[in-house]
């Protein structure tokens, strides 16, 4: 059910600590679909502003062109307040911020 998956993929976007971002498809891998899509759908129906989706981006690190919140400028800005540094004006320097957790360990989630 898609308000199930919905839920899945904000309570794991939770679990992303401050200065550190995932992709889309690391999360649509954890939740077993290889469409990395179907997470920013979800991403993007997101209504909560302290659920800190502007901590996911595209696999070259790109912030999102249609981010909910006021754009592009926003999630940067947001992603800054963090400590997260930029090889260019809209791509995360993945090398010194991307999240790799260890599934069970550091990241989980209750399967709804």
């Amino acid at each position: 059910m898609q308000n199930n998956f919905f839920a899945q993929v904000y309570e794991l976007v939770k679990q992303i600590p401050k200065g550190k971002v995932v992709t889309y498809g690391q999360i649509a891998r954890f939740l077993g679909t290889r469409d990395a899509r179907k997470i920013g759908w979800a991403l993007h129906g997101n209504t909560d502003k302290d659920n800190p989706c502007h901590r996911v981006v595209n696999k070259q690190g790109r912030v999102a062109l249609n981010y909910a919140f006021d754009g592009w400028q926003e999630q940067k800005r947001r992603l800054t307040e963090e400590g997260v540094s930029f090889v260019d004006e809209a791509h995360v320097d993945l090398k010194r911020h991307l999240w790799q957790p260890s599934v069970g360990k550091e990241l989980s989630i209750e399967l709804l």
